[in-house]
């Protein structure tokens, strides 16, 4: 099942991720793709706060894996744009979040594609600048 959403706004992308984190239900993972600077990390942080999770959430570009554990699911946040291997994946445990109890959201996903379960969903948020500066286009493949 997809759906697509069209975002014209910062404040649109955060209130989609938000409406999303407010369904998650354990053991979900979403993959989170798409350019630089599309919004990755507002969506995000609206999905957090669907979580009901209130401290700061940034992108863990540098980190690999920020959690943040105090909403009403743990949130486990990967961005794995900088990894050089899937074993770097193995050293920070990503198992004990893929098959935990709370959710993960992993920013660029394609990247460890052969160690993500099949039953992942999928969400691409695409620029179109035709439509403005600030639309983006939000695709969710379950």
């Amino acid at each position: 099942m997809n759906e697509t959403i069209e975002s014209r706004s910062a404040a649109d992308t955060f209130a989609y991720g938000k409406a999303l984190g407010k369904k998650a239900v354990p053991g979900e993972i979403y993959t989170l793709t798409g350019d630089l600077g599309v919004g990755k990390t507002v969506f995000t942080q609206g999905f957090a706060a669907g979580l009901d999770i209130t401290e700061p959430v940034s992108s863990p570009t540098f980190t690999i894996l920020q959690s943040y554990e105090e909403g009403r699911l743990a949130l486990y946040h990967f961005d794995v744009y900088r990894i050089g291997d899937v074993a770097e994946m193995e050293e920070i445990g990503y198992e004990d979040c893929f098959f935990g109890e709370g959710v993960c959201l992993i920013e660029w996903a394609d990247l460890i594609r052969e160690i993500l379960p099949n039953d992942c969903i999928r969400i691409v948020i695409e620029k179109d600048l035709a439509q403005g500066f600030d639309y983006r286009r939000i695709t969710i493949e379950r």
